[in-house]
Parts: C-alpha cells; sequence; structure tokens
C-alpha cells in the first residue's frame, strides 16, 4: 500500500504548518481515493451503510521509522500517543488538518520485533499501512462483509485497539489488483 512521496511524508516533520497541512493532505487523498472504490461497493449495502455513517469518517494510517515518527511528533507540537495494547508493538498519534483530514502516524515499539508494524516497515518500508473506518458495532460489520460480499476478516474475532477502541481488519482487493487493509473502528464506550 506504498504510493506515498517520501517529501510528503518529510513535509509532516516541516516547521512550515502549510507544509505540514499540504503533506497530510496528500498522503491522506492518496489513501482515500485506494479506498473509496471498495467503500463505494459496501454503502450500496443499506446495513452497513447505517453502520459506516453518512460519508463514512475516514482516517489513513501512516507507517513510518521510529526516527520520523519522532520528528513529526515533535513538530506537531508532541500530540498525545495513543494507548495500544502492548501485545501489538505499535505506537502512535492523530494528526488533524483542515479539509478535514486525518492522519494515524504509526510506528513500531520494537523495530525489529514482531508486530504488524514492524514487518510492514520490514517489507515495504514507509507508507501507507491502512485506511481506518469508524464503525457502529464492529461484530455487525464483519458479518456482513462475510455474509454478503465474501470478505473475510483479518482476526476471526474483534479485537482490543487504540484507546479502548474495538477493530478489525480486512485485507480487500484495490481496483489496481494490489490488496488494501480496511479497518473497521469502533469508538470506546464513553460513560459519565
Amino acid at each position: 500500500m506504498n504510493g506515498i512521496k517520501e517529501e510528503w511524508i518529510a513535509a509532516l516533520w516541516s516547521p512550515d504548518e502549510r507544509l505540514r497541512a499540504h503533506g497530510g493532505g496528500e498522503i491522506f487523498a492518496t489513501g482515500r481515493s485506494l479506498a473509496e472504490p471498495i467503500v463505494r461497493r459496501w454503502m450500496a449495502d443499506e446495513e452497513l451503510a447505517r453502520l459506516l455513517g453518512d460519508g463514512p469518517e475516514v482516517t489513513v494510517g501512516l507507517a513510518v521509522r521510529p526516527e520520523i515518527f519522532a520528528r513529526i511528533r515533535g513538530a506537531n507540537g508532541w500530540p498525545r500517543l495513543a494507548d495500544v495494547p502492548l501485545e501489538q508493538d505499535a505506537s502512535e498519534f492523530e494528526l488533524l488538518f483542515p479539509g478535514p483530514v486525518a492522519l494515524d502516524v504509526l510506528t513500531s515499539r520494537e523495530p525489529d520485533g514482531a508486530g504488524a508494524i514492524a514487518k510492514f516497515l520490514l517489507k515495504f518500508g514507509q507508507g501507507l499501512q491502512q485506511i481506518e473506518l469508524r464503525c457502529a458495532d464492529v461484530d455487525r460489520a464483519t458479518a456482513i462483509l462475510q455474509q454478503r460480499f465474501g470478505i473475510s476478516p483479518v482476526y476471526p474475532e474483534t479485537r482490543p485497539g487504540a484507546d479502548g477502541t474495538r477493530v478489525n481488519f480486512f485485507l480487500v482487493p484495490g481496483t489496481d489488483g494490489k490488496k488494501v487493509l480496511i479497518e473497521f473502528y469502533q469508538a470506546a464506550d464513553i460513560r459519565f
């Protein structure tokens, strides 16, 4: 799922806020364009469309090396790190730019580790790792993808994600024949 220019990634740690926003916008647009044809097909299913919401909320996941992760985080005011389950061997934070543009910047806690991000970086280098879609019920959406679209999830059951979310992933053929990793995430229950 690479297709991201190194100059866009480098822009994310620029001291110039406009350059950061431009780089983030290019990364987001590239990731979103990979997912749009897939999501458009899914939105034809009335129940799945309700679960994803009108105009699904999209975040693009960008995997970078640990030193680049630190540069980007520093240039953007040290955004809060997400609370990622330890077994996932990942660190992440979110960047938001006008548009709206939402990026999750991801790296491995252990560069030579066995986690998904470490494996991705080793195999593909820095670039688009996943497209994330907010979902009202990941379990039900997973069942719909299996039953109505013949798409199997990466994990047999929904699992814990960052900041108490519930997640599952789907490796889906894109229009260019390459696979696109799409994550459904369900926000943590907020109780007052």
